[in-house]
């Protein structure tokens, strides 16, 4: 088990890169297998879901390789369609190689994903996306099965607007015969990534980053492709929110500003500073805030839901009280128990969080329960007096490079144990 132990108090000060988005990286990585050549992916993660991935790949019978932040993967002697629950279970993001292996093999069976336990996400809507093309897909006593002999574009309508399941069927859809169409298909950022990967593999995609996807199969796609990642806006979230719950001067790099405008314009009603250069957010932070308008989140462009714990930790000390309202997860209050054991002020009833300014915090020992979660409470700790330290910290690795690493570049009195 990892911990990260803070000493609280220090204000941040200097400039860090943001990395590679994580929800980019998880599916193109999928996506990679479905052609049969080579994919190198720059800007990557090391974060232990690309690990994870990784190893599928390998499981699979596909050569990967990392050098720094590029990873290349060879897919051309793709030897199994197969995935084993000990490597399904370690993250959500492993059911997207269920459209992949379909379009690459025909076939593919795998066990319910894991991840964090932020309540139910079954795969259902992914497997109706794929029937919707012709793909005889089938759940069973915790296992998925897909297979098709040859299927055609169609229609796929998504009763919400979900990632993972746009995503399958993109993937799927890829090497289907003629058109398939997604309807109320998501638009997160990470699609639009997915869909500029696909093009460079000879998939013609249109529509992504708006609720109607089309995509034109191919049988044939080119064997080669290099890409690069967008950067990961939650993680460019994350570091704001430490920096206005520390206080300070922080510059973050290589950060698409358009994709957190939800997350800037709360801060800014906080009372931090931001200004933009180019592909650079600057935060100054007085370390004094004052409660935000409320915040609702939902599907893209909504307030992010991963950008909700992070932002409640930094809401905990502000002046007046704010009001969290939370719509996709239905256990994504998971940190409030900790954030209270520091001393904060939060009363949850169903799905709305009510945020009380107090005054000081006080560190503790404590439990990251997921991913976003663990976050917060480090993002709560750089204010807390005296030291805080929290167990659970390999779920904060799962997505972001370098947690503790980065906000010790930025001042903070941070330590990670494993």
């Amino acid at each position: 088990m990892s911990k990260l132990v803070v000493k609280g108090g220090a204000t941040l000060s200097g400039s860090v890169r943001v990395q590679g988005a994580k929800n980019s990286a998880l599916p193109i990585l999928a996506a990679s297998i479905i052609s049969g050549g080579e994919s190198v992916i720059h800007n990557c993660p090391d974060i232990s879901d690309v690990d994870d991935a990784l190893e599928i790949l390998r499981y699979l019978g596909c050569r990967a390789r990392r050098d720094g932040t590029k990873v290349t993967v060879d897919s051309s002697e793709l030897a199994r369609t197969d995935i084993p629950e000990e490597l399904m279970c370690r993250m959500r993001g492993s059911v997207l190689f269920l459209g992949a292996l379909v379009a690459r093999a025909g076939e593919a069976k795998i066990s319910a994903p894991g991840g964090c336990r932020l309540g139910p996400r079954p795969v259902d809507l992914h497997l109706r996306a794929l029937r919707a093309i012709g793909i005889d897909a089938s759940e069973n006593e915790g296992s998925v099965r897909c297979r098709c002999a040859e299927y055609r574009g169609g229609l796929v309508y998504l009763p919400i607007p979900s990632v993972g399941a746009t995503e399958n069927a993109m993937a799927a859809a890829s090497r289907a015969r003629g058109t398939t169409v997604i309807v109320n298909a998501a638009r997160e950022p990470e699609i639009c990534d997915l869909a500029c990967y696909l093009s460079k593999l000879g998939v013609r995609v249109f529509g992504a980053g708006s609720s109607t996807v089309t995509i034109e199969g191919r049988k044939t796609l080119n064997k080669a492709a290099e890409h690069r990642l967008i950067p990961d806006r939650i993680a460019a979230a994350t570091y704001l929110c430490c920096a206005a719950a520390a206080g300070g001067k922080a510059e973050l790099r290589n950060v698409c500003v358009l994709d957190i405008c939800p997350v800037i314009r709360a801060l800014r009603e906080m009372g931090c500073e931001i200004s933009r250069r180019r592909d650079s957010l600057t935060i100054v932070s007085k370390g004094k805030l004052r409660a935000h308008g409320g915040i609702v989140t939902g599907p893209y462009p909504a307030f992010p839901t991963d950008a909700q714990p992070p932002l409640m930790a930094a809401s905990v000390l502000a002046e007046g009280s704010s009001v969290f309202t939370e719509t996709v997860f239905e256990k994504r209050y998971r940190h409030v128990p900790e954030l209270i054991k520091l001393g904060a002020d939060i009363e949850v009833e169903g799905k709305r969080a009510l945020v009380r300014g107090v005054n000081s915090l006080r560190g503790c020992e404590l439990k990251a329960e997921d991913l976003r979660g663990g976050a917060a409470l480090a993002t709560a700790a750089l204010r807390a007096e005296g030291e805080t330290v929290i167990s659970g910290f390999e779920y904060v690795k799962r997505g972001y490079e370098g947690f503790g690493r980065t906000l010790s570049e930025l001042g903070a009195q941070v330590v990670e144990i494993d």
